[in-house]
């Protein structure tokens, strides 16, 4: 296999299919640890919300020499643990030993999206608590002011009574950081509030740890809002179907006790609960929860209708085909959850700058609160008290969170627009894009050819040649099968008995009927066969074969052994969507090239009616891929496909793209990007989306290293205190929090692409 390239030229693992992010317990891996005894185990983690909770944990687990590797989901509060363990005791063991209580994900029930949303981070309790530590650090702040003393007995009291309502909490992962040589934000806060009592501030100390306390109340729940974004994918879905029984009734039933094969009804205004096709009726489904499509679809007996969707006329029966956890909108959740474990590029860069980062800072603050002393310039307290301010100031929360957010935020907008991103990687990647590879058949044209001529060049009839030619054409799935298949069914003959048959891809297919060869293919097979024909013959077959590829048709030329029987065109239409789609790539500064298989007239022909100048044609896959490991040698590079044939260009590009991927599994689960209906105008739209993405990630991180330069500043001068150091850090993390799940309200047009920076 070869391997899909980065697009800075660097090469990442070809199988687009792992997108979770599997990290060892020492560095980050690209795939799941793997073996023969190689274990899973996936738990739920109710308190494990970001990053210091997950550095915490890969510290505890490290001693255990038979886990060999961790994936987290951070805003699902997942971890899965990749291990040859015999008994998994030991990872219970020391999860408890951290504070961290976990619950096999099998017992949770938490592969629901719905179990998410309705886990609330924030009991009502809590509220109340930390409701009555606030009152009473602020009412110890405010006797200071009005002239008590810091170490007045009741400031004192008040303090304390703040510090134990409202800190433990923060205290007891103080203490476990501590114990495990992590230095956390808790294990910071700890030092200050414990520094803050050492040296006689006492309303400083209770109002720096309830500050801090509730500012994690409010970005848990600013973190909810996120998780319930992956939530809303699956909340379409109804939980019962309207069932077929025995007796000819029909009775509501669970969607988790429906086998497949059965019959369920979707009467008008209802959603429909499991993938299937339609039996009998006919109605308008508005399938925006899969494919992103603004209007209705006609659905009519034999098609296929998906979970989540919602019908609005008439009603349908619709025979099951796939169970609840395996529809599209459940394979369309899980990969969204997936993809939002695999760390961006820009969480990675976030990662690395605050693993060396905090340990700086720690250390300026160590030798603030010594050398000044020693030196003679302040007094111990005032040289504690600031020191003690730049740990507060250390912590890179605002940093670290803002990133996940983002990005999963950018995921889940995209997933409602029709756009399935398999990681962070492509969504970070996307605005880098400037070359585009794009397939002709199902890509820029329908891809529903219809068969407009046949011409004899023998002794055959029209009827005799479609017949010979449908025959040979039986088993394909080729779009031009279909059209030659679909004209013969109107014939209503049998098909012939084809024995020895042979496929050669992207050149046609050969097999005997009542003993005689025939080949059925385009010029390229054609060629090979190295028929003799007469010059007389040879020129007829020139002629007709130039005079169709003038009209912009595909040509198949069918032949036995000794001759040329027949040429059968087909021809196949721009979709609505190309044109525009390619003028705004094009209004993007992306190059765009056709990489297709059919002969040259003919896509030159569709090139220019879609406005793309560069082409390339009559190409075998394994051309297609030389042609875009070319262009990725220099250039960042997206391929668009349909169909097997262009699988190697799809995973040679740094972006992959399935177009019409609601109707292939397989190219849901292989492709980096799934654009999940049968529009281009998806791809300018997915480029805008990661642009967005984009300018949020870095006006977070801008944000929070400008407040935290801020506060170094104010500090080192003497202006700033702990308590405005917390609200400082911790409201930074809650405003990138949000700004991140702006994302969601994103408005996409294409008007919006020319003012694309």
């Amino acid at each position: 296999m070869s391997e899909k390239a980065s697009c800075s030229c660097e090469h990442a693992p070809l199988d687009a299919s792992s997108s979770v992010s599997t990290e060892s317990i020492d560095q980050p891996s690209n795939s799941p640890a793997s073996g023969l005894d190689t274990q899973r185990l996936a738990l739920k983690i109710q308190n494990m919300d970001c990053p210091t909770e997950e550095k915490l944990i890969r510290l505890s687990l490290k001693s255990v020499k038979e886990v060999l590797a961790l994936d987290f989901d951070l805003l699902n509060r997942i971890l899965t643990v990749h291990h040859t363990l015999s008994n998994t005791d030991i990872v219970f063991s020391k999860l408890n030993e951290i504070g961290m209580s976990a619950l096999p994900l099998s017992d949770t029930q938490a592969i629901s999206a719905e179990n998410h949303a309705q886990a609330s981070a924030i009991s009502r309790r809590q509220i109340v608590i930390m409701s009555f530590a606030a009152l009473a650090a602020f009412s110890s702040e405010l006797l200071v002011w009005r002239g008590a003393a810091n170490d007045s007995l009741a400031v004192i009291l008040l303090a304390l009574i703040a510090v134990f309502a409202g800190g433990i909490p923060t205290l007891k992962k103080g203490w476990i950081a501590l114990r495990h040589l992590s230095l956390n934000i808790y294990l910071l806060m700890t030092t200050a509030v414990i520094g803050a009592i050492a040296i006689g501030q006492w309303p400083e100390a209770a109002v720096v740890i309830v500050l801090f306390g509730i500012a994690e109340m409010i970005e848990a729940t600013s973190l909810d809002r996120a998780r319930n974004a992956i939530a809303g994918l699956m909340a379409h879905a109804p939980e019962t179907a309207n069932t077929l029984q025995a007796d000819g009734q029909w009775q509501d039933k669970p969607v988790n006790e429906i086998i497949l094969g059965q019959l369920i009804r979707a009467r008008a205004g209802e959603r429909i609960a499991l993938d299937g096709l339609v039996d009998s009726g006919h109605s308008s489904v508005d399938q925006a929860a899969i494919t992103g499509e603004s209007m209705p679809v006609e659905k009519r007996v034999g098609d296929q209708v998906y979970a989540g969707t919602l019908n609005q006329s008439g009603t349908l029966q619709i025979r099951v085909g796939s169970l609840q956890g395996d529809t599209m909108l459940s394979r369309i959740a899980r990969s969204v959850q997936q993809a939002q474990s695999q760390r961006a590029p820009t969480q990675s860069l976030v990662d690395q700058f605050a693993a060396y980062y905090t340990p700086i800072v720690f250390i300026i603050a160590i030798l603030i609160a010594i050398l000044p002393p020693i030196l003679g310039s302040t007094s111990w307290h005032d040289s504690l008290y600031q020191a003690l301010v730049l740990l507060v100031i250390a912590c890179p929360c605002a940093l670290v969170i803002s990133t996940p957010v983002t990005v999963v935020c950018g995921l889940a907008l995209a997933a409602k627009r029709g756009i399935l991103i398999k990681g962070g990687l492509y969504l970070e990647q996307g605005k880098n894009l400037q070359l585009i590879a794009l397939d002709k058949t199902g890509t820029l044209t329908e891809g529903k050819p219809r068969l407009t001529d046949v011409v004899t060049l023998a002794h055959l009839s029209q009827s005799e040649i479609l017949r010979i030619a449908a025959s040979l054409e039986a088993g394909s799935q080729h779009p031009v099968a279909h059209a030659i298949l679909s004209s013969h069914a109107e014939s209503g003959e049998k098909l012939m008995q084809v024995d020895h048959f042979s496929s050669i891809t992207a050149s046609g297919v050969n097999g005997e009927i009542e003993g005689l060869r025939y080949s059925l293919g385009n010029l390229r097979m054609f060629e090979t066969l190295n028929l003799s024909l007469a010059p007389e013959a040879l020129k007829i077959f020139r002629e007709h074969l130039t005079q169709l590829e003038q009209q912009n048709k595909t040509v198949l030329i069918l032949a036995d052994t000794c001759q040329a029987l027949a040429l059968l065109a087909v021809a196949d239409s721009l979709r609505a969507s190309s044109q525009t789609a390619v003028r705004e790539l094009q209004a993007m500064g992306i190059n765009l090239v056709m990489l297709t298989g059919d002969n040259a007239q003919t896509a030159k022909a569709i090139a220019e009616q879609a406005g793309i100048s560069e082409v390339r044609s009559q190409l075998l896959p394994e051309e297609k891929l030389a042609a875009i490991t070319h262009f990725s040698e220099t250039l960042c590079t997206g391929m668009v496909g349909d169909g097997i044939n262009d699988a190697p260009a799809l995973a040679r590009a740094h972006i992959g793209f399935a177009m019409g991927a609601a109707g292939s599994d397989t190219a849901l689960e292989t492709a980096d990007v799934a654009l999940m209906q049968d529009d281009l105008r998806k791809l300018p739209e997915f480029i805008r989306i990661s642009k967005q993405t984009a300018r949020v990630l870095w006006q977070n991180i801008s944000f929070a290293i400008s407040i935290k330069i801020l506060f170094f500043a104010l500090t080192l001068s003497g202006h700033s205190s702990m308590w405005m150091a917390v609200f400082a850090d911790t409201g930074t993390s809650l405003l990138v929090v949000l700004n991140g799940l702006r994302l969601l309200r994103y408005q996409d047009s294409s008007d919006s692409a020319s003012s694309e920076s």
